[in-house]
């Protein structure tokens, strides 16, 4: 752990997304566009420091690193307590 003494902290995420299609039509898709962060830091500690922990809070931040780098997805179902594919379903 890190010894490094922090007074202040704000931090500012913006998450971009959109969607367009139908969903009656089963068309709909969903995006990310994007994500921003702002961090603003009162510190007394030198740059280099802050710079250690700033390194290590993102590598060690499972939101940020499955942004990052994608991360497989598996979706099971059940339909009254039997399994269900919905890709296999057909009006």
């Amino acid at each position: 752990m890190l010894k490094t003494h922090i007074d202040k902290v704000k931090v500012f995420v913006t998450a971009r997304f959109k969607s367009e299609g139908s969903v009656l039509r089963e068309t709909v898709q969903a995006q990310g566009l994007g994500v921003q962060t702002r961090c603003e830091i009162v510190s007394s500690e030198p740059p280099e420091k802050i710079a250690k922990v700033i390194r290590n809070a993102e590598a060690g931040c499972y939101v940020i690193q499955t942004i990052r780098n994608p991360t497989a997805v598996l979706s099971e179902y059940s339909l009254n307590g039997a399994p269900f594919d919905p890709k296999t379903v057909k009006e």
